[in-house]
């Protein structure tokens, strides 16, 4: 079993770890809140001092963090991963960012003859901690067959979607797509129930036809047709609003980036963005429907 470093022990981080631990990997942790180490020392770990100590006594090095900014700060500089790591470490970011951010964090490690990886996960809370995550990989061949093994332990599905960076790329393109159907399935929804139609009824209707997709038949933004969507517990989150705004936002500076043309991403990106501002950040993402509404 390898020993891995974990640096970042939030909602999403922490499960994964645990999931690590379970799997018979002895893993170290490093989080900015103590009751999150206390936590996985609770579940068999240990306690990291620093990232760079970390990575320097890792096989297997794993970062789930905020932004590409954190990303840089962890891994660049004197005093970060890159020069600390161990000459064998395989890098792993599991953060959702930038493309860019993920490329150049990469690069680095290449040039320190490491093996580094973005991979971004999707899923949830209750798939890190089911174990059920789907991780999108970018890097080189050889470093994610080494990953795929470790990651297998946190999630279901592991995909290899390309060089470096392609993983962060999958990552919001699929991301873009989740928060513009959930917007039409609540629009939908909102105009059923001033036209009259049940809401059961569309469902019924709907998830058997060509209106089908994920957002519907499984995180459906009305209480009942899906009990375990979030509709059903107050939009209690899973995925929150302001992470779905964050989401967009990434994929709206990379299609800027690239000249590409995604306008239902940027109309999505601004109603998240209304949403998130009327205090609704903390809220889930499905909750969208309660702004549809008005």
């Amino acid at each position: 079993m390898a020993r891995i470093g974990f640096v970042g022990l939030g909602n999403m981080g922490l499960p994964m770890a645990q999931n690590l631990i379970k799997a018979g990997h002895q893993v170290a942790g490093l989080d900015i809140n103590a009751a999150a180490v206390e936590r996985l020392k609770a579940a068999g770990g240990a306690a990291g001092e620093s990232a760079a100590a970390l990575a320097s006594g890792a096989e297997i090095f794993i970062t789930m963090l905020p932004s590409g900014k954190e990303v840089r700060e962890i891994y660049l500089g004197a005093s970060g991963v890159v020069e600390n790591a161990n000459a064998d470490a395989l890098l792993i970011d599991c953060s959702t960012i930038d493309v860019e951010t993920a490329r150049a964090v990469a690069a680095q490690a290449e040039k320190k003859g490491l093996m580094m990886l973005d991979a971004p996960v999707s899923g949830g809370v209750a798939g890190a901690q089911a174990a059920t995550l789907t991780f999108m990989v970018g890097g080189s061949t050889q470093a994610f067959a080494r990953a795929e093994p470790i990651l297998k332990a946190m999630g279901k599905t592991v995909v290899h979607a390309g060089g470096s960076g392609n993983g962060q790329a999958a990552k919001i393109c699929n991301n873009m797509i989740l928060g513009i159907s959930m917007i039409a399935v609540a629009e939908a929804f909102v105009l059923a129930e001033k036209l009259g139609l049940d809401h059961q009824k569309l469902f019924d209707i709907a998830s058997k036809s060509s209106g089908q997709c994920w957002s519907l038949t499984s995180y459906c933004p009305v209480p009942g047709p899906v009990p375990t969507s979030p509709a059903n517990r107050d939009y209690q989150p899973g995925f929150t609003a302001a992470m779905m705004l964050k989401d967009l936002m990434l994929s709206q500076n990379a299609a800027q980036a690239v000249g590409a043309r995604t306008e239902l991403g940027a109309a999505a990106a601004a109603i998240y963005s209304r949403y998130v501002a009327g205090g609704e950040a903390g809220r889930d993402f499905s909750g969208i429907i309660r702004f549809v509404r008005g």
